[in-house]
C-alpha cells in the first residue's frame, strides 16, 4: 500500500468499559475486514485533540457515547499503510449505546475483561488492557 499523509500514522482509540454485578465488561468492536475484535480506533483529526478524537472514533465505530478519560492510559504501534502507525489510547465509561450508527456494518459485542484480552491481538494493546482494572 502507499505511503499516507503523516497525520494519518496518528491515531486515538478508545476501550470502552462498563461495571455489570461488580464485574468489569469492556465492548469491542471487529475490524474493517470483520475477522478480528479491536478497539475503536482511527487517525487523529488534525484540528481534534487525541481525546476529542478517541470519542469520535467510540461514535463512528461503535455507537457509544460516554465519560473519556482526561489523559491516554497507554500508547500502542502497529504497520499499516507502509508505515507505522501510533495509537493514544483512553478509557471511556460507556452511558450510552445506540441501535444505530456510522458504522453499524461492524459486530460489537461485550466481553469480560479475560475474554477481551483472550481476543485482542497484539502484545502492546493486550498490556494495555491488562492493567485496565488499575485505571478504572
Amino acid at each position: 500500500m502507499s505511503k499516507r499523509p503523516d497525520h494519518y500514522y496518528r491515531q486515538s482509540g478508545v476501550i470502552p468499559f462498563r461495571k455489570r454485578k461488580g464485574k468489569l465488561e469492556l465492548l469491542m468492536v471487529t475490524s474493517t475486514n470483520r475477522k478480528r475484535w479491536i478497539i475503536p480506533k482511527g487517525v487523529k483529526e488534525p484540528h481534534l485533540s487525541p481525546k476529542k478524537s478517541a470519542n469520535k472514533e467510540a461514535w463512528e465505530e461503535a455507537g457509544i457515547r460516554g465519560k473519556v478519560s482526561r489523559s491516554a492510559i497507554g500508547a500502542y504501534r502497529y504497520r499499516k499503510w507502509g508505515g507505522t502507525c501510533t495509537v493514544k489510547v483512553f478509557t471511556m465509561e460507556v452511558k450510552q449505546v445506540v441501535k444505530n450508527w456510522d458504522e453499524s456494518w461492524r459486530e460489537r459485542a461485550w466481553f469480560s475483561h479475560r475474554e477481551a484480552l483472550r481476543r485482542l491481538e497484539g502484545k502492546d494493546l493486550q498490556q494495555i488492557v491488562r492493567q485496565l482494572p488499575d485505571f478504572i
